[in-house]
């Protein structure tokens, strides 16, 4: 998604990053659009993305590729499942936070 400001008869360009999760066999996910990194270890990775924080669940997971500039992440291991929280899944974002932050 791009955005077009019109500046003093110039242009500038301001994108957006898109956000897409794309997982091949359940092995390895490829995540675009990621902001920060929150927290990882070999069964949850915890990643800011533009569309919200997603976590991640699964076993023996490793990193396989950051590229903080482009906002890409790769990750393999057996995925478990991928969840959004969101504050309309508010019980559930407490739950996992509380569990962070004890």
């Amino acid at each position: 998604m791009s955005q077009y400001n019109d500046q003093n008869a110039g242009y500038t360009k301001a994108t957006t990053q898109e956000h897409d999760v794309t997982m091949k066999g359940r092995r390895l996910l490829e995540i675009t659009g990621v902001k920060q990194v929150e927290s990882f270890d070999n069964e949850e990775f915890l990643l800011e993305t533009s569309m919200g924080f997603l976590s991640i669940r699964g076993q023996n997971l490793q990193m396989k590729n950051l590229d903080v500039d482009k906002g890409i992440v790769s990750i393999k291991g057996k995925i478990f499942d991928l969840v959004y929280l969101d504050e309309q899944s508010g019980e559930k974002a407490k739950g996992f936070f509380g569990k962070l932050f004890k």
